[in-house]
């Protein structure tokens, strides 16, 4: 069994465009708690054009992913493109919805508790073990690609001038976007816990900080809280989201 509890909030933005998956529940506002059983797929996306287009898309991208019924044998990555296309399409068909794009980042675990992540765009997944926190994902962004290249340091990605330009997305009407896949080999061990989260949080909350948040004797949910609390704090300016999910036996 999984325990899962997801928040997300706007912020100091007047609305919000990140938006989260439990299992069947797609929420835009407000926390969900939930104790599940697999198969499920929790993820977030976090609409990345501005205005209503940006709220809409990170919720259709996740209200379509909540209708894929997942298996182990599924080419997850081709019912992913399948939804890129149907939101570009959409895009396409309405004026004022023109260039609405998503990222996502989540999970998905089988009938056999194994786990393949995917991500596209530069939401994050981290697996917390032993006190630790480990990024599984792999930004897709430009100030990634510098880092891989040894052109800047992971300190000064924060304040780079080209820290919001990322690769292509889901919804994007001229390219297909790249979906990173892993696999969690194994799965979860227990006391093991996923954390998904938009960069509203992941910018502005540090590995040792996240550590020391969810180290604290809290409830789950209250330990979210001050995630979001402590990325505010830090002077985010973004939406935040974020899923954490624990297993066990």
């Amino acid at each position: 069994m999984y325990y899962c509890c997801g928040v997300t909030e706007k912020g100091v933005m007047p609305h919000n465009e990140d938006a989260l998956l439990i299992k069947d529940s797609v929420i835009d506002s407000g926390s969900s708690e939930q104790t599940i059983a697999p198969p499920f797929i929790a993820a977030v996306s976090d609409g990345v054009s501005g205005e209503r287009s940006g709220e809409l898309a990170s919720k259709m991208c996740l209200e379509l992913l909540r209708d894929v019924d997942y298996s182990g044998d599924m080419k997850l990555d081709e019912e992913l493109l399948a939804i890129h296309r149907r939101l570009a399409a959409y895009s396409e068909s309405d004026p004022e919805m023109h260039n609405m794009q998503a990222t996502l980042c989540g999970f998905a675990v089988d009938d056999s508790n194994n786990i393949l992540t995917f991500n596209v765009g530069d939401s994050r997944l981290y697996r917390y073990r032993g006190g630790r926190i480990r990024q599984i994902s792999r930004d897709q962004s430009l100030v990634q690609l510098l880092i891989d290249e040894g052109a800047i340091t992971r300190e000064e990605r924060r304040e780079h001038v080209h820290r919001n330009i990322i690769f292509p997305v889901f919804g994007n009407v001229k390219s297909t976007p790249k979906v990173d896949t892993v696999s969690i080999d194994g799965g979860m061990e227990y006391g093991d816990l996923l954390l998904l989260c938009t960069d509203g949080l992941s910018d502005y909350v540090s590995a040792l900080d996240i550590e020391e948040i969810l180290e604290l004797p809290k409830s789950l949910k209250s330990r979210l809280h001050l995630l979001v609390d402590k990325a505010l704090e830090n002077g985010s300016k973004d939406n935040i989201t974020v899923i954490a999910v624990v297993y066990y036996e």
